[in-house]
């Protein structure tokens, strides 16, 4: 629980029965000051932001008994009373961190600091201290702790995947770094990876569509990593760990103040695994081999009038192989030995500047190339994606109104035929999105609140795009609160940078019509409670989900096994379903995070004989679940964490007369770890990773012929498969992904960290 200590003394004499008084005071939370904390006298309307050190003043207050509410991003809230009865009274609070997945205070939603009980938008808060429940070297890998989000893996050869929310594909999923749309098109493949954990304050995920405030691409919804400052970080901080299967990962971050205005934050993430294995003897590795650096400094400046200002800049490079087992870098790009190589280097760089207290300025640019085979299939991509936008936030009365002008163009270029004019000639993608959006949250009384927001974009290759939003907020008291939202999402497709289907493998990229922007409308319903008792408190967030697509690119993988035929969909499609997250929290120190996700993800398409077919949407199992289990022993600093995801049976992408099935198992992946701290910062931590040890069977079609050589074992001359072995007409495919082919392992790893 908080612990807030209040001390209540009349320095100088009093200046009448009724005032006036003052409140001083300081907010703190691991042992420094907190800037921008909230403290509001609820009774008189009145609120203050702390200072760059933490301290805040409250001044001509009448004498009497007041309620104070203190709240900070990562801290848990506190309503403590307070009784000015002197000219000072002084008011030193102290914050406790906050791993609650509930959340407390969100930007994501509104795009500004908001409580989450007091936001419109229900948005889901992860701090990094729930994912060192289940360490992991990157935050693709960590977000499988996420209820209704689903790290997919896209290719059992490379080991590349994106983020699924709700069953719908990664595509619809916009990844933000700070609010900025850095991870997107050609990143969002490999970009996951690359983000050091140490850097991560917390993760704000957005279920639905967001388009309204952050653009075309977030229309099943959005994860928002938000990165530290230097101000609330520590001096160092160290995580080293390595696992049985040979996987080395480093994590180190420094602070650097300059001077009394500027300070640095320096973060390292170094990941190497090169250790080839083959568990089911398919002659494939089991997991890609990976070289991985990323580089993350992020600097603070503070002007006079305490306003902030922020510029980071990132830099990865990764080598990752995977394929035949005696696969070496001499047979990249030939026929020889068939081998997955990527290589990818990527620059960004953030910045947020504060041009007063009403106006912020956002600015963030990215260069991402792709040098890669596919077998004996070179694909080399670069993309340039630079954005700009003017934030503008105003409150009147019961109006809290915020404008934004945004403005993103993209340069994209490959060698494949999505860059390519009709006569062969190169023809790189250039993607103007000027626009303009407006919100206005009105808060009608203390219990409802509505938010109406409108996007306008002009796209130079389709045109005009309007996103419009809208959402209640009824809390009948401040443990309960409802929320109903809808709005539309927008997106345009890029086959080639989206969809790593479309370059591994065999078969053949067909597009059967010009694709058009997808279009969907949304509608959410979300409640979330907090009920106190004598041993805790347990939280709440339930929602109801609805999506329709009027539009949507769909992607073919039965009609002709030697094919991904992608065509606009001639009908609809919808993703409906209902989660629950809960959180347990009980004296003595037993911590029990659940959540379970029922969804229905499917496309009514019509033929051209005006015959509809409900076909069910891959890689969405109708019912997964997350759990998180923690018990210390404060007394030997030791705590307990079970950990586990949950997935009932998906469909998969099989082929005609394959001898797979058709959907995957039910099955749970369960992790322990131990964790024993010292005083001095000192921690270790250990444990077990997929204990029971499940392994997806026959995750690759026709392993031993990767290349369907002509005049081969199963192929003629011709190309055509071979009625006596082959009858079926397999082709080498490895898109059948549901689990990674990892058993169990173990893991050890050391943290140390200077306040």
């Amino acid at each position: 629980m908080v612990c807030v200590g209040l001390l209540n003394s009349a320095i100088a004499q009093t200046t009448g029965p009724g005032g006036p008084g003052k409140i001083s005071g300081m907010v703190s939370g691991n042992g420094i000051g907190l800037h921008a904390a909230t403290v509001t006298i609820k009774q008189l309307n009145k609120t203050v932001i702390t200072d760059s050190t933490g301290h805040f003043h409250f001044t001509n207050l009448p004498f009497g008994n007041y309620t104070i509410t203190v709240s900070a991003v990562d801290f848990i809230s506190h309503t403590t009373p307070v009784t000015v009865k002197g000219a000072i009274t002084r008011l030193p609070v102290t914050l406790n961190e906050s791993d609650n997945i509930l959340g407390e205070v969100v930007v994501s939603g509104t795009m500004k600091p908001v409580s989450k009980m007091d936001s419109p938008i229900p948005v889901e808060v992860y701090s990094p201290s729930y994912f060192k429940k289940n360490p992991s070297p990157n935050i693709f890998e960590s977000l499988q702790m996420v209820n209704g989000v689903q790290p997919q893996l896209n290719c059992n050869v490379c080991n590349t995947g994106d983020i699924h929310i709700n069953g719908m594909e990664g595509p619809y999923t916009m990844i933000l770094i700070d609010g900025m749309p850095i991870v997107s098109s050609l990143s969002t493949v490999y970009g996951l990876a690359g983000i050091p954990n140490s850097m991560v304050k917390r993760i704000e995920i957005v279920k639905g569509p967001a388009s309204t405030l952050y653009g075309s691409e977030a229309v099943g919804g959005l994860i928002n990593i938000i990165t530290k400052d230097a101000a609330g970080s520590d001096k160092l901080r160290v995580d080293l760990s390595v696992t049985s299967v040979g996987e080395y990962n480093a994590d180190v971050t420094a602070k650097f103040k300059i001077n009394t205005v500027t300070s640095s934050l320096l973060g390292v993430n170094y990941f190497n695994y090169q250790e080839i294995r083959d568990i089911n003897s398919d002659n494939f590795t089991d997991i890609a081999l990976q070289d991985r650096i990323s580089i993350f400094n992020k600097w603070n400046f503070k002007s006079r009038n305490d306003l902030g200002s922020s510029l980071a800049l990132r830099y990865i490079h990764e080598d990752r192989w995977g394929g035949e087992t005696q696969w070496q870098p001499k047979f990249r790009g030939t026929d020889s030995v068939y081998g997955e190589s990527i290589s990818t280097n990527r620059f960004e760089l953030i910045s947020t500047l504060a041009l007063s207290k009403n106006i912020v300025a956002d600015l963030s640019y990215n260069y991402h190339l792709q040098d890669s085979y596919y077998g004996s299939i070179k694909y080399y991509a670069s993309q340039h994606v630079a954005f700009a936008q003017l934030r503008w936030n105003k409150t009147w009365g019961k109006h809290d109104v915020l404008m934004g002008i945004p403005v993103r163009f993209t340069f994209y270029d490959d060698n494949s035929p999505a860059t390519a004019k009709a006569n062969g000639d190169n023809n790189p993608s250039r993607i103007y999105l000027p626009g303009i959006f407006v919100q206005d949250q009105f808060t009608i009384n203390e219990k409802l609140t509505t938010l109406l927001g409108l996007r306008y974009d002009y796209n130079n290759e389709h045109g005009h795009i309007v996103t419009p939003r809208l959402s209640f907020k009824f809390s009948p008291d401040k443990h309960n609160t409802f929320r109903l939202s809808g709005g539309n999402g927008f997106r345009v497709v890029n086959l080639f940078t989206e969809d790593h289907a479309a370059l591994t493998g065999a078969r053949e990229v067909m597009i059967a019509s010009a694709l058009k922007p997808e279009r969907s409308w949304n509608g959410n319903l979300n409640y979330t409670a907090f009920i106190g008792h004598r041993k805790g408190f347990i939280g709440i967030d339930a929602s109801i989900f609805y999506t329709r697509f009027s539009n949507k690119i769909v992607a073919d993988f039965i009609t002709d096994p030697n094919k991904i035929i992608y065509d606009n969909l001639h009908g609809h499609a919808i993703s409906r379903g209902i989660t629950l997250n809960t959180d347990f929290n009980f004296t003595g120190g037993l911590k029990i995070i659940a959540g379970a996700t029922w969804m229905d993800v499917f496309e009514m398409d019509k033929d051209v004989n005006g015959v509809i077919t409900k076909i069910p949407q891959l890689f969405a199992p109708k019912i997964s679940g997350t759990y998180a289990i923690s018990y210390p022993l404060a007394k030997y600093g030791l705590a307990f964490d079970l950990t586990g995801k949950v997935n009932g049976p998906m469909h998969l992408p099989v082929v005609p007369n394959d001898y797979r099935p058709a959907r995957s198992p039910l099955y749970s992946i369960v992790n322990f770890q131990v964790t024993k701290t010292w005083q001095r910062g000192f921690e270790l931590y250990g444990g077990v990773k997929n204990i029971f040890n499940f392994l997806p069977e026959n995750p690759l079609l026709h392993p031993d012929d990767p290349f369907n050589r002509p005049g081969g074992k199963y192929f003629d001359s011709n190309g055509t498969a071979r009625p006596d072995t082959n009858p079926n007409g397999y082709t080498f495919d490895p898109s059948y992904n549901y689990a990674p082919v990892q058993g169990t392992k173990a893991f050890i790893g050391l943290r140390w960290f200077i306040r």
